[in-house]
């Protein structure tokens, strides 16, 4: 029932920017916040960014000050706008969508398949 798609990893030097988009699609009654995750081989899966419905964020400390997250959730699209990147960010970035399907305070979550960002000279 719902489609999670992110777009806009690649390959960048060190202090360069990449702007991360994500948008679900599909059936549901709303979403309640978006964020995005991030794994690099031999860690776990980590928060990097996520954004509820008020607008309230949050960011893991490692890139306080580096990254933004926004939203346009009438779009169901949130993004990431990392600045100064540094090699310690590369991982695979995954989209997550707290969705619920009606009025009921019932939320799922839902994944996209990730996109690589890499951060090397």
């Amino acid at each position: 029932q719902v489609q999670v798609a992110e777009s806009g990893g690649g390959l960048v030097q060190p202090g360069g920017s990449l702007r991360l988009s994500c948008a679900a699609s599909g059936s549901f009654f709303s979403i309640n916040v978006m964020g995005w995750y991030r794994q690099a081989p031999g860690n776990q899966r980590e928060l990097v960014a996520s954004i509820t419905r008020g607008t309230s964020t949050n960011y893991a400390d490692s890139v306080k000050g580096r990254f933004t997250i926004s939203r346009d959730f009438a779009k169901n699209t949130v993004y990431l706008q990392m600045n100064s990147l540094k090699p310690e960010d590369t991982a695979v970035y995954f989209c997550n969508a707290g969705v619920r399907f009606d009025s009921a305070n019932n939320y799922f979550s839902y994944w996209g398949q990730g996109t690589q960002v890499t951060v090397s000279s």
